[in-house]
């Protein structure tokens, strides 16, 4: 392995949660916009629900159909199966791609600038649809660059969409570590491309996972930083 020079990041439950607007509070308001009467108290099993069904491009293509789709099941789950449940879900769905509608941790900040100040370069990687780099200053975070798989036309695990941010950074691939909540997305995807990775495990699903991180105030001790 080589020095260790960039640290890529996932976005989404890495960095950031999706705040209220896109929780089962949000979905009962853009229902009532559509005309549909959803019952918050329903959201976390229709989500479980639809999560069974949900299958990615089989080229790893950023298919926004594939989230509209995963949406409507949600929003029909949750009481509203008419044929308003589409619009609705678009209009839910593209609530993900507004900066505001998200919330970082609390230990993001502190988190990034010791790494900065540790000389790393850092990037981030997302599969979503939003402008990384624009969130990344509507959040005031110091990074070097970033790319989402709707700019890049790839979602993780596909070597490139990693690679693409690696070349922005001007690291190879043994020169860089990336961290994510995701094994086979941001684990498996860097491992496979020659990276190191570590596993965000906040809400302590992977607990005999190796290596892996309960919070990112452990990442700068396990990096030697």
């Amino acid at each position: 392995m080589g020095e260790l020079k960039a640290v890529l990041f996932d976005v989404d439950f890495t960095l950031a949660r999706p705040g209220p607007e896109l929780g089962p509070e949000g979905y009962v308001r853009a229902g009532e916009r559509h005309g549909l009467r959803l019952e918050a108290a329903r959201y976390e099993a229709a989500r479980d629900a639809a999560l069974v069904d949900l299958r990615r491009h089989p080229e790893l293509e950023h298919d926004d159909e594939i989230w509209f789709r995963f949406t409507e099941r949600i929003v029909r789950g949750m009481g509203g199966d008419a044929d308003a449940a589409y619009d609705c879900a678009v209009e839910i769905t593209r609530g993900w791609e507004r900066h505001e509608n998200f919330e970082l941790y609390d230990d993001v900040p502190d988190v990034l600038a010791a790494l900065r100040a540790a000389g790393l370069r850092i990037g981030l990687v997302s599969n979503s649809s939003r402008d990384v780099s624009e969130f990344a200053r509507h959040h005031d975070l110091d990074v070097d660059a970033g790319i989402s798989s709707f700019h890049h036309g790839r979602t993780k695990p596909h070597a490139s969409i990693f690679r693409a941010v690696l070349d922005l950074l001007e690291v190879e691939a043994p020169e860089a570590v990336m961290v994510g909540d995701t094994i086979a997305d941001d684990v498996e995807g860097a491992l496979a491309l020659g990276m190191r990775a570590i596993l965000l495990d906040r809400e302590g699903l992977h607990p005999d996972f190796e290596p892996r991180v309960a919070t990112l105030n452990e990442l700068p001790p396990l990096l030697g930083r």
